[in-house]
């Protein structure tokens, strides 16, 4: 969310701000409400004030025998105009943190201006793309033809966007997911957590899905909601906490099964594993300090594409605009991996840092060392990688005529030294 104060200060900076991502101007509105409950909150003071002193007339009127009925009759009044103003406060409150809570965070000065995805500013390639000898196929019809791949038994079940994989795929999958987190933990000091599935409301308020994107998430009749992201549990470690600012960066890194109902994706890609309600990703989350989050950007950027080269598999980083950005986001790049039966660059990974944006919604806070006073700490997540693109876009890219799957060779050694995958 947003330091009232600050836009207090200096409304202007943050309707340019807001402005550069297409929301209309939000101060004004803002001050209002914040105007107004400032008055309620005085009030409820002098109300206070006033109760203390007549009480005390009161006490004071009894020890002397004399006539307490006026000030016990003030009290009583008092008492009343307080219930009344404490009920306002707090529908104030509630008014302005719902309002706070539904503006998206302000984007970084070098996020590139723009309204989609075509505004995006590539900023490297690496990797040659593939040549084939004949037609490359997309992934599904690849899977299907291995018998491996199985959508019409998941629809059974489950209805449509599911996924069952058998046999070396259902290994490639975990092997996949085994590399990853090797890679973060041994390699670059992430540490591995094993995390809740289902939470509470309050940590997806904290990491920014609710109440906004409430239709996207699958909620259950206890009242817990299924994670979108490991992003979610991840980065509520810190939540309601304060954390000793030497000890910066934390870093997280799990696997976990997420859960979406792609309520805005109606028609798009409506077959294979790009879009499921249910999928498996390797998240990684940095907490930090306000000055260590861009470069903490750039690191875990860069071990995501790490992941991708190990795979030798052909990709681009691209910077999103203020348009195409995630409501939570200061500033991400997003990973694209090349899909030669789509012949495009589809996202694989997407990191991002959300400056302190989720870190006042959970009062994240750090302490630098010899002070009394905290800070709220910055938060980054991305995704490293999403283990189902992945598949995808081994399965594309290192097919063969014959339709069996090349092993890329990092992925062998957790394939029992398998190789070639074959038809079941």
């Amino acid at each position: 969310m947003f330091d009232i104060k600050s836009i207090r200060e200096n409304p202007d900076h943050y309707d340019a701000a807001w402005g550069r991502r297409g929301i209309e101007p939000q101060a004004k509105s803002i001050l209002s409400m914040d105007v107004e409950l400032r008055k309620k909150h005085t009030e409820l003071q002098e109300c206070q004030s006033r109760r203390n002193e007549a009480s005390k007339a009161i006490g004071m009127a009894k020890s002397k025998g004399e006539d307490a009925s006026a000030a016990i009759q003030e009290v009583g009044d008092l008492k009343a105009k307080m219930s009344s103003l404490e009920e306002d406060v707090r529908v104030l409150t509630e008014k302005l943190n719902s309002a706070l809570s539904r503006i998206d965070n302000i984007p970084d000065p070098d996020v590139p201006d723009g309204e989609s995805e075509d505004d995006n500013l590539e900023v490297r390639k690496w990797g040659d793309l593939p040549s084939f000898d004949f037609e490359p196929k997309q992934h599904f019809d690849l899977g299907e033809n291995l018998g491996q791949m199985d959508f019409e038994s998941a629809a059974k079940m489950s209805g449509a966007r599911f996924v069952i994989l058998r046999s070396d795929l259902a290994k490639l999958e975990r092997a996949l997911a085994a590399f990853m987190l090797n890679m973060h933990t041994t390699e670059f000091g992430y540490e591995e957590v094993s995390v809740p599935l289902l939470v509470r409301d309050q940590a997806l308020y904290g990491t920014s899905q609710l109440p906004k994107f409430e239709e996207d998430l699958f909620k259950t009749t206890s009242d817990h909601y299924l994670i979108p992201t490991g992003e979610v549990p991840l980065t509520n470690l810190v939540n309601n906490s304060i954390v000793e600012e030497e000890k910066l960066p934390l870093r997280f890194t799990c696997l976990s099964s997420c859960y979406r109902s792609e309520a805005g994706s109606a028609g798009r890609d409506t077959r294979g594993m790009i879009r499921l309600h249910q999928f498996q990703k390797v998240e990684m989350v940095s907490i930090t300090s306000p000055e260590q989050s861009n470069d903490e950007l750039e690191r875990m950027t860069g071990i995501a594409e790490e992941v991708l080269q190990r795979l030798k598999l052909p990709y681009r980083v691209v910077k999103l605009c203020t348009g195409d950005m995630g409501f939570a986001a200061h500033k991400t790049y997003d990973l694209e991996v090349w899909l030669p039966g789509q012949n495009m660059y589809r996202e694989i990974s997407s990191c991002s840092n959300t400056g302190d944006f989720q870190a006042r919604r959970m009062k994240a806070r750090c302490r630098p060392k010899n002070d009394k006073k905290t800070r709220f700490v910055h938060t980054l997540n991305g995704s490293g990688l999403a283990v189902g693109r992945t598949m995808v876009a081994i399965l594309e890219n290192y097919q063969n005529e014959d339709g069996s799957i090349t092993v890329p060779e990092v992925l062998s050694p957790y394939m029992g030294g398998k190789d070639l995958i074959k038809a079941s």
